[in-house]
């Protein structure tokens, strides 16, 4: 594997790991939705400035596809974020991350009930061993956690995110060859924030919330999140997919909880323990196992 190639299957889970604290430190200070809102908003101005002339190159052949922009915008933009926003309101970062490292098993599952694709043996068992991985992390080496294990609304907000974002990467297969990567995150940033409007504005009016107090701590966390794990991430994102495929991306997804730990050292001072080294072990066979050709081949397009 190139080094190009590993740095933009590592960057999202990364990105995506510093999202969930930041998540979490958001919650009771701006609303789910309007965060996700925001975060998009201030990620596609950085954004257009820089790619305008290749947008307007691009504008005919996106309108050609405007259905597979408009369901992919839906699915990230508008969907995926905000249900995860949701549901660090109420769930733990264990149960995210749980539900989170099943994100290979629905790739599996969805690939085949609706994109005809074979589930390969090599992909199977990476998908189980990854899995097993984070659950060793989360059960911090002991079985025995299992029991303390309860799912709430935040978990069943997060179970639909994953499966939503398991066929928004199939989708992505589909994008047009011709058109630049970036015209693709514009297009679907565009459409995804046309969705969120009314969303966000039920927020407002239903949510119950308390009015935001902006300052620099909210503004802070608006800009990174829009800066990090939207647009770094996505770009990085939809290259791996054009490189490797639907599969390998998620298994990849599922290095989330080990560089949630890494940031945990930095900013808490928690040092990993053996079950950690573990875990991380069982992530990467599973990551080894779904890059052979066998596993991967029959969705490269």
């Amino acid at each position: 594997m190139r080094g190009t190639t590993l740095l933009v299957l590592t960057v999202p889970p990364l990105m995506w790991a510093s999202n969930a604290i930041v998540g979490r430190m958001a919650a009771g200070t701006i609303p789910p939705l309007t965060l996700n809102f925001l975060r998009w908003v201030v990620a596609l101005a950085v954004l257009l400035p820089f790619i305008f002339a290749q947008l307007k190159a691009d504008w005919s052949l996106g309108r050609q596809h405007w259905k597979l922009f408009a369901a992919t915008g839906f699915l990230s933009t508008t969907c995926y974020n905000a249900l995860q926003y949701l549901a660090l309101i109420t769930s733990s970062p264990i149960n995210i991350a749980l539900i989170t490292a099943a994100g290979p098993i629905f790739t599996l599952l969805v690939g085949r009930a609706f994109f005809g694709a074979h589930i390969g043996r090599a992909a199977t068992l990476g998908a189980v061993l990854s899995i097993l991985g984070v659950a060793w992390v989360l059960m911090r080496g002991e079985i025995q956690s299992l029991t303390h294990v309860a799912f709430v609304s935040g978990d069943l907000f997060m179970l639909f995110a994953i499966a939503l974002w398991s066929v928004y990467t199939w989708l992505l297969r589909d994008r047009p060859k011709a058109m630049s990567g970036y015209s693709v995150l514009a297009l679907q940033m565009i459409w995804g924030l046309a969705f969120a409007v009314p969303m966000v504005l039920a927020e407002v009016v239903w949510g119950g919330y308390p009015p935001v107090q902006w300052d620099m701590h909210s503004l802070g966390m608006v800009v990174y999140v829009a800066l990090g794990p939207a647009l770094l991430a996505y770009i990085c994102w939809q290259r791996a997919v054009a490189l490797t495929g639907s599969q390998l991306p998620m298994f990849f997804l599922n290095l989330t909880p080990v560089f949630a730990a890494i940031l945990a050292v930095l900013l808490l001072g928690e040092f990993p323990k053996s079950y950690h080294y573990i875990g991380l072990v069982l992530i990467v066979l599973g990551i080894i196992l779904s890059n052979r050709d066998e596993a991967v081949t029959n969705i490269k397009k």
